[in-house]
């Protein structure tokens, strides 16, 4: 039995991403898969479905490191500037 170690390389992990670095990433592995990024991401904003977002580039995971209300939170300060 082979008991030696294996690593891995955490780096992309441990990133800390803004907001939009997410919201880029994944509407970008949205717009890769031929899906309508907007529709996509607004379903998930308000169900929580993770379904709606693809596995494409690992942007399921990356948007889930979000909490929803943060987001939402965030998007509404950003457009109305506050």
């Amino acid at each position: 039995m082979d008991r030696s170690t294996i690593l891995f390389n955490s780096q992309e992990k441990n990133e800390v991403k803004t907001t939009e670095e997410v919201l880029r990433a994944v509407y970008d592995a949205l717009d890769e898969k031929g899906y309508n990024p907007i529709d996509q991401m607004v379903g998930y904003i308000l169900s929580g479905d993770p379904s709606y977002i693809t596995s494409h580039n690992n942007a399921r995971n990356v948007i889930r490191h979000i909490e929803r209300d943060d987001l939402v939170e965030d998007l509404l300060r950003n457009f109305l500037k506050k």
